[in-house]
């Protein structure tokens, strides 16, 4: 496989790249402590085409292939230092733009894609309950069809960007008695009549993402607001996870090459006993670990899209990627950390809070121990 870049590929890259360093980057340390969405910065993505990069050009998206995606993701990761932004965006792009492409009408496609990706709207993907947890599909909010539309009862937790979301693709159960094919998607605007944010939700990382929990509380949805046929819900969920643990930690494998940068650069400028730390050897071993895992991370990210462009369903890539590149960022952060000593653990060094974003990548889009079963029951 060649994942050689073409002209125009890097210039799209430079181009994402130059752009976040230039607008994404600010007050970062007071935003993370006060769990401060830039919204600003979320119009400028749109703007310059980040939510819509793998949405086709008819629907105002960039058109690129899963590759080109990856690839453009890694920049946007390396030069944009808000971990939270780039979650909120990652959950935007794959739990509700991704499937409006592949599920939707064409009235839904008109009336909602454009405006996902200008970021105009803020999408956000409702799934999980109090009870499930891992049993995604174990849940108890129900949509009850009457007349023309639906009503939902029931609740979600730990939905990324609930609080401000517009357009949430919510799942529901509309036969009890089919198990995951009795399981529906339904697009809910935050005006519709008993949709309700519960309570905001603080999180240890990624701050910078509103995440809540939802009430519907017999929540009026228009008939033509169900997401693919009734009972598509099951396959509709599996869709976008392949999309999302495929390419959701792309911007990682940027921050990688970030941190394993400035990690070099203080171990050769940092002086103990007359020498740079960095010919120490134990200090050398973790650059070197490092490295090897970001090269790691990055081929398995590849491997992955490329797949996707060449039309296959890559549920195993994915699972692959997303376990492999979170447990790589995780000890990435931690040997950042520990070269750069007392000062990679004060909060001004914004090492800290890289490990406290990027320990919840082994959580989310499903735990690596689930990533770990699906892997193993896909190779028997």
């Amino acid at each position: 496989m060649d994942f050689s870049w073409s002209e125009q590929q890097t210039e799209l890259f430079k181009t994402i790249e130059r752009f976040a360093a230039a607008k994404l980057n600010d007050r970062l340390i007071e935003n993370d402590r006060e769990c401060r969405f830039n919204h600003e910065g979320w119009l400028a993505c749109g703007a310059m085409g980040i939510h819509g990069l793998a949405v086709p050009e008819e629907y105002g998206g960039l058109g690129q292939d899963p590759l080109t995606t990856v690839g453009a993701l890694e920049r946007f990761g390396y030069a944009c230092r808000d971990n939270g932004l780039i979650f909120s965006i990652n959950a935007h792009m794959w739990t509700v733009c991704a499937p409006l492409v592949a599920f939707g009408t064409d009235e839904q496609k008109q009336r909602y894609i454009p405006k996902l990706c200008s970021g105009e709207l803020i999408g956000g993907n409702a799934m999980s309950e109090p009870g499930s947890g891992s049993d995604a599909y174990g849940m108890r909010t129900s949509a009850v069809k009457k007349g023309d539309r639906y009503i939902l009862n029931g609740s979600k937790i730990y939905v990324t960007n609930g609080p401000v979301a517009d357009l949430l693709v919510v799942f529901a159960v509309t036969d009890k008695d089919q198990g995951a094919a009795g399981i529906s998607a339904f697009l809910v605007e935050k005006s519709f009549k008993g949709f309700k944010v519960a309570r905001s939700l603080e999180k240890m990382g990624l701050r910078t993402s509103p995440m809540a929990e939802l009430f519907f509380d017999n929540c009026e949805v228009p008939e033509e607001n169900r997401l693919g046929r009734e009972g598509a819900g099951a396959s509709l969920f599996t869709h976008s996870m392949t999309w999302e643990r495929g390419c959701i930690l792309s911007s990682a494998i940027g921050t990688m090459e970030r941190l394993l940068q400035k990690s070099v650069r203080f171990a050769k400028e940092r002086k103990q006993f007359g020498q740079s730390i960095s010919k120490f050897q134990l200090v050398g071993s973790k650059l070197v670990d490092m490295k090897v895992r970001l090269e790691s991370a990055r081929y398995i990210a590849y491997h992955g899209a490329y797949q996707r462009s060449l039309g296959r369903s890559a549920v195993l890539e994915a699972a692959m990627t997303k376990m492999h590149v979170s447990e790589c960022w995780v000890k990435n952060c931690e040997d950042a950390i520990q070269v750069h000593g007392a000062f990679g653990y004060m909060t001004e060094s914004e090492l800290e809070r890289e490990l406290r974003d990027a320990l919840g990548s082994r959580m989310f889009s499903g735990t690596n121990e689930i990533q770990r079963n699906l892997i193993a029951a896909l190779m028997r």
